[in-house]
This record gives structure tokens, C-alpha cells and sequence, in this order.
């Protein structure tokens, strides 16, 4: 799987380095520097939406793990950001970062089921906000009736796949297959304690969707809300260039942008389809490839000062958690010891 996208990551840069050098890195270069210090603004708005969606991850979380400080939550989904965002892991590393992170601080299956819900929200909204969010602007984009067969279809088999995940979920059918190895005692020892792990994240997870279903709704509430956001720095970025951009052209940019990125979303990094989207998007709406690739630049630009900012936070909150551990009452650690044995 590594291989796979090492392969992806790998096709993603050579066309990225494609539509730098067709497009000039000299005209980019000017129009990136155009942009002077209203860059800034373009480079936080990322980390509010990402505060809104720490929000909704908050409402997929139980327990001790749903009552820990919202900077806290904040700096763990961010330490998953940065993993997703700075290693071919399309999108799986990240998760894995912040279910180890929400562990650390209180163990049980509820941190796995936490970070498997979100998901599912996550991607739940995303694809409802860019299909119903792009029904009042249709008339302004222009794309090949190809590309919009394309498009839809590929929606569809994305839909499926998300409902079929929630299926999965609500039911506690995930760890079908571990179960079933376990039983024919297939896979030895470490197959039987993966069988016992999924079982108590399932239990989890069949719990969570029976008695918080309001939960649910509010965290892809705020995940919409987390998506909207982004529709006020695209429409800065047309003010800052001098681009007469209404707020609904603006909508259509960055609607058609995310609709790209739903699409795309096992790309590592999405290298390439970031900046090559953006350029189909705003081609759509009657701009030039220069000006989508200045866009997608900016978002690039975006995407790394919060990675960079997620690392820091990872870095902390490791530190913290190894402190703490070390200075755990030695009765406590010997307990645990014997109990494992």
C-alpha cells in the first residue's frame, strides 16, 4: 500500500512540476508576491476552519476524551493534519496519529471509535456541502458535459462508499473479519488480541450511533460550517488581485475546488490535483490558468504553515505525555506490569 502511494505522491509532483513550468514560474512568482501581506489572512483563515472542525469532532467523542480543553483537541487533530499533509499516507496516518494521541490521555476503545466517527462525518458533509452548496451556482461554471457525468458518477461511488462505512459502524461490523480469523484460529495470538481490540471498538461504535444520534447531526453540522468558511478568503483572494469577483463566483471557486479534492482524496498530500483542480475550476468561471494556479498556491502555502504547526503540536504533546508517564507512582506502573502478565 505504501508502494501504491509512493506511486501516486510520486505522479502528483511530476504534473505539479508540469503546470509550474507551462505556467511560468515568473508570472507566478508575481502574482504570489501581488498578493503582499494579504497572504496572511489567506494563511490563517485555514486554521479557523480546521478550529470548526475540531467542534464537530468534539460531538463524535465520549466520555472523559469529549471533556478535554478545545486546545488540546485542537493541537491533536492538528498533529493529524500535519501527518496527512507531509507523508504519502492519504489520509490514513493522520488518523492513526490522533486516535494514539486521544489514547495517551485516556485509554479505551472510545479513542478509536471517536477519530472513526469523525470520519465519517467528515466526509459525510463534505460531499453533501459541495453537491447541495453547488446547486445554486451551476450556471456560472462551465465544464464539458463529460466532465460533469464524470463528476457525478464519481460522487456516487463516493456516497456508497461512505454509507457503506457507516453501515459498517452502526452496526459493529468492522471487526467482522478479525473475528472470523480468530475463530479458526487463523493468524495465532496477535490475530485473537486485534479480534478482542475490534470487538470493544465495535461495541464502541454500535453505542455512540444508538444513543447519541443528535451527536451525529450536530458533527456534520459543524463540519459544513468548517467547509462554508472557506468561501470568505477565496473571495479576498479575487479582491486582493484586483479580480471583480462577486461573493457567488467566489462560492463557485471554492465549491468546485472541494468538489475536486472529495474526488481525489487518495492522492497523497494531494500533489498536483490541489494546484490542477484549481486551474479547471477557475478556467470553469471564465479565469485564467495563471490565476488558479496562484490560488492553489496559496491553499499549498496554507496547508503547510498549519502541517508545520500540527508538528509542533505533536512534538508537545508527546513531550507531555512521556513526562507524564515518567512520573507515574511506580505502585501504579507495577500493577499494569503484573496484570499484563
Amino acid at each position: 500500500m505504501m508502494r501504491f502511494h509512493g506511486v501516486l505522491l510520486s505522479l502528483g509532483l511530476a504534473f505539479l512540476g508540469y503546470l509550474v513550468w507551462e505556467t511560468g514560474i515568473a508570472k507566478l512568482w508575481r502574482e504570489l508576491a501581488s498578493l503582499g501581506w494579504g497572504l496572511l489572512p489567506l494563511i490563517l483563515w485555514e486554521g479557523l476552519g480546521e478550529l470548526i472542525h475540531t467542534l464537530g469532532w468534539r460531538r463524535c467523542l465520549n466520555g472523559p476524551q469529549a471533556a478535554l480543553p478545545l486546545a488540546r483537541l485542537f493541537g491533536i487533530r492538528m498533529a493529524g493534519y500535519a501527518i496527512n499533509n507531509l507523508t504519502p499516507s492519504a489520509g490514513m496516518g493522520g488518523e492513526m496519529t490522533r486516535a494514539a494521541l486521544l489514547a495517551s490521555h485516556h485509554q479505551g476503545p472510545e479513542a478509536v471509535s471517536g477519530v472513526l466517527i469523525d470520519k465519517v462525518c467528515f466526509a459525510a458533509a463534505q460531499l453533501l456541502f459541495v453537491l447541495v452548496g453547488s446547486v445554486p451556482v451551476l450556471g456560472l461554471i462551465h465544464l464539458p458535459r463529460g466532465w460533469w457525468a464524470a463528476m457525478l458518477l464519481s460522487s456516487m461511488l463516493v456516497a456508497a462508499g461512505i454509507l457503506a462505512f457507516l453501515l459498517l459502524q452502526k452496526y459493529g461490523k468492522l471487526g467482522v473479519v478479525m473475528r472470523w480469523l480468530a475463530a479458526r484460529k487463523l493468524g495465532g495470538p496477535m490475530v485473537e488480541k486485534a479480534a478482542r481490540e475490534a470487538t470493544k471498538v465495535d461495541e464502541a461504535l454500535r453505542l455512540f450511533y444508538s444513543e447519541r444520534p443528535l451527536d451525529l447531526g450536530a458533527a456534520v453540522g459543524w463540519h459544513l460550517l468548517g467547509n462554508a468558511v472557506g468561501i470568505a478568503p477565496t473571495w479576498l483572494f479575487f479582491r486582493l488581485l484586483n479580480q471583480n469577483a462577486s461573493a457567488a463566483v467566489a462560492a463557485s471557486a471554492w465549491l468546485l475546488g472541494m468538489w475536486f479534492d472529495t474526488l481525489t482524496f487518495a492522492i497523497p498530500m494531494n500533489a498536483g490535483t490541489l494546484e490542477g483542480s484549481r486551474i479547471v475550476a477557475f478556467k470553469a468561471l471564465g479565469y485564467n490558468a495563471l490565476l488558479g494556479l496562484t490560488y492553489g498556491a496559496t491553499l499549498r502555502m496554507a496547508q503547510l504553515f498549519w502541517a508545520l504547526f500540527g508538528l509542533a503540536s505533536y512534538g508537545l504533546l508527546a513531550l507531555r505525555t512521556r513526562t507524564r508517564l515518567d512520573f507515574r507512582p511506580r505502585s501504579s506502573i507495577q500493577k499494569e506490569w503484573s496484570r499484563s502478565r
